[in-house]
């Protein structure tokens, strides 16, 4: 127990669990010492009553110092519950701030073999279980423990021949049971991982429900969610068994040695070497000794299970997120762009997926853009050209060659202003369980409800927002279910919009709208595209006609470049793709 304890110690003192709420621990250490004090005083009361003699003339003034004994001690009791449970919420709260911080921090590779559901379970599941062992463990712990020593040196006090071979007894039986707990900790890490297991399952198939209604797979998901909960309950039944058989030897353990101690105690009254107070008072010390074992041998499988719970808390606290960018505050990072003609240049760029190392996404990659310029990508699937967006935005670090941001390194950037610059419009927009204004004024939280509606007419969405029965303050439902994919692209073009970078990213922008609506789209486009710096990944080669260049991509490499009408002259790859789709 006492590794548990201290691995659990050091953990709440490395985040200043303690420190930041120094004065709080030290006034629930108090109120517990002064509870604890008031219980060892009862058997003395008692003791007192006994040998004094229920009839004698002092009797109603013990029983009053009795009950302001009781009252004291649930003043003090109240006041250590309060804190320590207060304590509990407050340092579940800080873990939840914090675990969450830290994986915003962290760059999408790490969720390739992470999955969210796993996240949120340690973030619920996890934080509950700390919160038992900081709000009750720990006080329960420490009471009991305290209670113990106290109690145990008040029987040394009353009979010390007694006290001491009870103690003898009792650690000879209560050693190997504490040893045996070892098996607690490891069962409750895997039940836990089996939760974590069942509630990614769930938030895996719940956000698919389309689908697997489409396919008619609700059967086959009730059947994987079942077994999953199923091999979850077996998991803690199993430990829970384990635990119950283990609380029940100590129990059944310790008051036979009590049970027999206190024989021998009835011996030493029958021989005159004990009054009967006295041995009044060493039974209400044995038993709250007792007590005491059993509270810490619940405490010791609460502590196994929360022992468990923190490693897997301090994995996600300690993740350090693998993209770095510049130091904060460096001077690098606060420095204005450089004026660079080439606003985006790749130069010899390698990379593959942490997922897959041995295959190249990009395979000497190498291409330029002008500043102000219209430049659009251009293969087939696979080529690689979302990945080029993942390498500007620094989700992912290249292995090899250079890629600059305005004449600088992106290695030299720091991550929140190298991201300023640059707005995205995704393939698959992410609308958020907000209203309409909330959704399109993500991309700047400061922007007025009147630069939100031009952002919007800008993007042709103004028309059905207005039109929806709320309005801008509508709310979309999650993941914008109440949206189509047309209506909620546009919305994400609105946001992208209205953040205004110098660099703005295009993933096939309109690939979800009718004709109509790209072609105010695009109109909007050429409105606000002169004079901004865009790269637009297309497979309607329609959309990329008026492009200043376009880059055509294959198996991570660039196999041409140069305008719609240059690369139909080459005959090439682009070519090939023009007349599939224009023929």
């Amino acid at each position: 127990m006492a590794n548990q304890l201290g691995a659990i110690s050091r953990w709440l003192s490395e985040y200043h669990v303690i420190a930041r709420y120094r004065t709080r621990w030290i006034l629930a250490i108090v109120f517990l010492l002064l509870a604890a004090a008031a219980t060892l005083t009862v058997p003395i009361a008692f003791r007192d009553l006994v040998d004094t003699g229920l009839t004698s003339e002092g009797i109603n003034q013990k029983f009053l110092n009795l009950l302001i004994l009781a009252v004291f001690l649930a003043v003090v009791t109240a006041g250590r519950f309060y804190l320590m449970s207060w304590l509990g919420e407050r340092v579940v709260a800080d873990i939840r701030d914090r675990v969450f911080a830290n994986m915003l921090r962290q760059s999408p590779a790490y969720f390739e073999t992470l999955r969210t559901g796993e996240v949120l379970s340690r973030l619920t599941s996890d934080t509950t279980l700390i919160q038992a062992l900081v709000g009750t463990s720990v006080s329960v712990a420490l009471r009991s423990g305290v209670m113990f020593l106290g109690a145990l040196l008040m029987m040394l006090a009353t009979s010390a021949w007694l006290a001491g071979i009870m103690l003898m007894l009792l650690i000879a039986v209560v050693l190997p049971l504490w040893a045996l707990g070892r098996q607690v900790r490891k069962m409750s890490r895997t039940s836990q991982d089996k939760v974590a297991d069942t509630s990614a399952l769930a938030g895996e198939v719940l956000n698919a429900m389309p689908t697997v209604q489409a396919f008619v797979r609700e059967s086959y998901e009730q059947a994987r969610f079942s077994k999953a909960v199923r091999d979850t309950f077996e998991q803690a039944c199993q430990r829970i068994r384990f635990r119950s058989g283990l609380t029940a030897a100590a129990i059944t353990l310790a008051f036979s040695v009590i049970v027999f101690v206190l024989w021998m105690g009835v011996r030493q009254v029958s021989s005159g070497e004990l009054s009967l107070g006295e041995l009044t008072q060493f039974v209400m010390y044995a038993v709250l000794i007792a007590g005491s074992l059993g509270a810490l041998s619940e405490v010791w499988g609460d502590v196994q299970r929360a022992a468990g719970a923190t490693e897997r808390l301090v994995e996600l606290m300690q993740a350090e997120p693998q993209i770095q960018g510049g130091a904060v505050g460096s001077s690098v990072a606060v420095m204005p762009e450089l004026k660079s003609t080439t606003v985006i240049a790749f130069d010899q760029v390698n990379f593959s997926y942490p997922s897959r190392p041995e295959m190249l996404a990009l395979n000497q990659l190498s291409f330029s853009v002008k500043a102000g310029s219209r430049t659009a990508l251009v293969g087939p699937s696979g080529a690689g050209k979302t990945t080029v967006f993942s390498l500007l935005l620094r989700f992912y670090a290249h292995a090899r060659g250079q890629i600059e941001i305005f004449g600088r390194d992106v290695l030299d950037w720091r991550l929140d202003e190298l991201r300023k610059k640059i707005a995205i419009v995704p393939q698959e927009p992410v609308i958020f369980a907000a209203s309409a204004m909330d959704n399109i004024r993500y991309g700047r939280l400061d922007a007025t409800d009147q630069e939100v509606l031009a952002a919007a007419k800008s993007a042709h969405a103004d028309g059905f927002i207005s039109a929806l029965p709320q309005g801008y303050d509508t709310f979309l439902g999650e993941r914008g279910v109440r949206l189509s994919g047309g209506q909620r692209q546009r919305i994400s073009l609105a946001r992208a919009i209205l953040k205004n970078p110098p660099i703005l990213l295009l993933d096939e922008a309109t690939s979800s709208l009718d004709a109509e609506s790209e072609r105010e789209v695009q109109r909007a486009l050429d409105e606000i595209l002169p004079g901004r710096t865009s790269l637009t990944i297309a497979h309607r080669l329609a959309t990329v006609l008026r492009a200043d260049q376009i880059v055509v991509m294959d198996a991570g490499q660039v196999v041409e470049s140069g305008t719609h009408t240059s690369l139909l002259a080459d005959n090439g790859l682009y070519a090939r793709l023009a007349k599939l789709q224009f023929v």
